[in-house]
């Protein structure tokens, strides 16, 4: 029974080249797959190409096309990749560029569009999930809109028998799917196929996490070599059988218990994990270690897919002010609550007006709040974080200086002072009609 190898290249915007590089030339591979979108990623990449049309794809995509399409062509690998973020075109032009510096005249690139929704959930009356108003009656300042695209879409793109697909917002485990699909030719309302797929592209989707990273604690939860953690593939047949490992010789480890972990990461029922091409079922899936790093998977269903497909909005939510200063040695914590009160009166002496602020103590209660403030243990340094959301950068940035003034107006012995302000871009959540989606391939071919 044929079978096909998918790999993935990039679990976050911001992974490892060299462990994508290494799985290409080591592991056979059909198709390579870089996920690189988080929610509010394509929303911060919506402002950037508001302000420059050539900009607006994800970071590092140059990076990861220089190092990657020439071992990608000269292996065989079709590259899949959802980096074209708020602007796959630009990206796709990215891409072009990078192929003349590096000679790689045989390679053919597309671009996927029509994810970018935001004037049409403008005029909608769909709700937003978290404040249960409407699109056209809410007062959010609501900055892009972008649909989890989905198999359908990017058929088209290798039916074209591109070398490199570049996508906007797709769902992640679209991604690594739609490959099996195409090579398989399964029906889009083969929804026992299409769920059983999707067990695969989930535990592909986040890299390094079914591999030991994520995993790992070194006392319970022993990985070898993490510090070379290989990236995962999987070999999956026509029936959506197969197995998961990783690139041969490199550092983590594949087993039931990393492959169990990821199945269930971020998913609320494993029985209905809806996504653009099937609601997949999970809970009947088996594991089954069948060598060193390789672990066989069965058991996955799905059945019909949604209406409607999930939308990211992207909200300005004002400015974050942030500052940060430390205190260690003899009476460390009562130095750092001295701090917070000063910061605390000296704001509210300002009448400045934050929406939201935090005031926490990195080393005692930062991670787990008040909770962890019960502990009974005097720690050795601490470090005073005050963080508050404003509706202007003025207000935001004075955060950080009430922090630095303590330099010399406040508690003894501090260190470390840290402080910065940035534009606060929030997820917020809606639906779209599946009509409503106009998809298109763009460059070669098109």
């Amino acid at each position: 029974m044929r079978a096909i190898r998918i790999g993935t290249g990039a679990g976050y915007a911001g992974d490892r080249i060299d462990s994508a590089k290494e799985l290409v030339e080591k592991s056979s591979l059909d198709y390579l797959v870089l996920e690189g979108l988080a929610e509010r990623t394509t929303a911060i990449a919506q402002i950037e190409k508001s302000e420059d049309p050539t900009k607006g794809y994800g970071a590092f995509l140059e990076e990861r096309m220089e190092e990657l399409l020439p071992v990608c062509l000269q292996n065989g690998t079709t590259l899949i990749t959802n980096l074209g973020a708020a602007n796959p075109s630009a990206a796709l032009e990215c891409v072009k560029t990078i192929k003349e510096k590096l000679n790689l005249d045989t390679l053919k690139a597309v671009a996927v569009s029509g994810s970018d929704v935001l004037s049409k959930m403008q005029r909608s009356s769909n709700r937003i999930w978290e404040t249960e108003e409407t699109l056209a009656d809410t007062q959010l300042d609501i900055v892009s809109a972008d649909a989890y695209l989905g198999v359908e879409q990017i058929l088209p793109a290798l039916e074209a028998e591109a070398d490199v697909i570049i996508t906007g917002r797709v769902a992640d485990p679209s991604l690594f799917l739609a490959p099996m699909v195409y090579e398989f030719d399964w029906s889009l309302d083969d929804w026992h196929k299409l769920g059983a797929g999707t067990v695969f592209a989930h535990l592909l989707e986040c890299g390094a996490q079914v591999t030991g990273g994520y995993f790992a604690d070194d006392a319970y939860k022993q990985v070898p070599d993490l510090a070379e953690v290989g990236m995962p593939y999987a070999e999956v047949d026509s029936e959506g059988q197969g197995y998961i490992s990783k690139a041969p010789g490199s550092g983590g480890k594949v087993t039931i218990s990393t492959c169990t972990e990821q199945l269930l990461y971020e998913v609320m029922n494993p029985a209905a994990y809806i996504t653009p091409d099937v609601v997949a079922d999970f809970s009947g899936v088996r594991f089954e270690q069948t060598g060193s790093d390789k672990v066989t998977v069965e058991g996955g269903t799905g059945r019909r897919r949604t209406d409607t497909l999930k939308v990211t909005l992207g909200v300005n939510r004002g400015y974050l002010g942030e500052g940060m200063i430390g205190y260690a040695g003899h009476h460390a914590l009562e130095r750092g609550r001295m701090a917070e009160e000063i910061i605390k009166y000296r704001l509210d002496k300002r009448q400045l007006e934050y929406a939201d602020i935090k005031y926490e103590m990195i080393g005692l209660n930062a991670l787990h709040g008040q909770e962890s403030d019960r502990e009974s243990h005097t720690p050795y340094e601490v470090m005073l974080r005050v963080a508050g959301l404003a509706s202007d950068k003025y207000t935001a940035e004075q955060i950080g200086n009430e922090i630095e003034a303590l330099w010399l107006n406040g508690p003894g012995g501090p260190g470390g002072v840290r402080k910065n302000s940035k534009k606060v871009i929030a997820a917020y959540s809606s639906l779209i009609a599946r009509e409503e989606i106009n998809s298109a391939l763009i460059g070669e071919g098109d």
